[in-house]
C-alpha cells in the first residue's frame, strides 16, 4: 500500500480534543463558524517561534533536508522565516509585512517581492503552510459531504477564495476530522480546475498560550505532494514551539539581513 493510502492509519494513533460543532454543517452559519474554529484554534494572538525540518524530494535529485526557524506575530499578522541547514542556505529567509511577501538572499544582499505562490526555498510548501490560519478570512466555503479517511468520518469542505484576496490556490478541498475538528487532507486546485497539490497532516499538537490563556493547536507534520511533478514531495515536521515573546526588531529587513553577517 501507498504512503496515501496508509496516512489514515498513521492519524488513528492520534486522538484529540476539540471544539464540538454541530451536525448541521449545510447552514451557512454553522460551516463559517467551524472555518473560524479551525483559525482559531491554531492562533496564540500573541507571538511564536518554531524550529522546522524541511525535506525535499525531486525526481533524478538527492533528497534535500533544510532546518528554517518560523517567526510570526499573529496580532500584526507578521511572519519571519529564516533558514539555518544547510550552510549554502544559511541566511537566506521570507518576511511577510503589510500583506507583502519578501526574499532576501545574503549572497546578492537584495530583496524581491513575492507572490502567495512562491515555493519557500524551491520546496513545495507556500508562506501559508507557515503563516497562521486564515481560512474564515480568505475563502467562502460549502459543504459537499461526507467521506470516510482511514477509521476517520470528515466533513469534505469546497472553499473559494474571496474577491479581491491574494491565496496560493483560489479552490481548496478540505477534510475536517467530524470528532476532532483536525484538518485531516488538502488538496488545492488551479481555476482552470487542475490539481496543484495535496496536504495530509497526520500529526497534531498542543502547547498553552499565556497569551491567549489557551491551548494552540498546529500540525507536528505536513505531507505536501506535488501533483504536477508526481516525483516531488515536501514533508515538514516541526521540532518545537515556543509562545513567549519576541524581540519587538525581529519582524524588520534589517533583522533578518543581520543573521547572515
Amino acid at each position: 500500500m501507498t504512503l496515501r493510502n496508509l496516512f489514515g492509519a498513521v492519524l488513528a494513533a492520534v486522538l484529540l480534543a476539540a471544539p464540538s460543532v454541530r451536525a448541521d454543517m449545510k447552514d451557512p452559519a454553522e460551516l463559517k463558524k467551524l472555518l473560524e474554529t479551525l483559525d482559531d484554534r491554531q492562533r496564540n494572538g500573541g507571538d511564536y517561534k518554531s524550529l522546522m525540518y524541511i525535506e525535499q524530494k525531486e525526481k533524478d535529485k538527492t533528497d534535500v533536508v533544510r532546518e528554517a526557524v518560523v517567526y510570526r506575530r499573529d496580532a500584526k499578522d507578521q511572519l519571519m522565516i529564516l533558514m539555518t541547514k544547510p550552510k549554502g542556505e544559511a541566511g537566506k529567509g521570507y518576511l511577510r509585512l503589510e500583506k507583502n511577501l519578501w526574499s532576501y538572499d545574503p549572497t546578492t544582499g537584495k530583496w524581491e517581492r513575492r507572490t502567495e505562490r512562491e515555493r519557500i526555498a524551491g520546496t513545495d510548501s507556500r508562506r501559508a503552510d507557515f503563516d497562521e490560519s486564515r481560512l474564515s478570512e480568505e475563502y467562502d466555503g460549502k459543504l459537499e459531504g461526507e467521506e470516510k479517511l482511514g477509521k476517520f468520518t470528515a466533513w469534505k469542505l469546497v472553499l473559494n477564495a474571496k474577491q479581491g484576496v491574494d491565496v496560493a490556490y483560489p479552490v481548496v478541498h478540505l477534510w475536517v476530522d467530524k470528532d476532532t475538528s483536525n484538518i485531516l487532507k488538502r488538496q488545492e486546485y488551479a481555476l482552470s480546475g487542475r490539481l496543484m497539490r495535496t496536504a495530509y497532516f497526520p500529526k497534531w499538537m498542543k502547547v498553552f498560550s499565556e497569551s491567549k490563556k489557551a491551548d494552540v493547536w498546529f500540525p507536528q507534520e505536513m505531507r505536501f505532494y506535488d501533483e504536477v511533478e508526481k516525483a516531488n514531495s515536501t514533508t515538514i515536521v516541526v521540532k518545537n514551539v515556543d509562545l513567549h515573546a519576541l524581540e519587538e526588531n525581529i519582524f524588520t529587513k534589517a533583522w533578518l539581513e543581520s543573521k547572515s553577517r
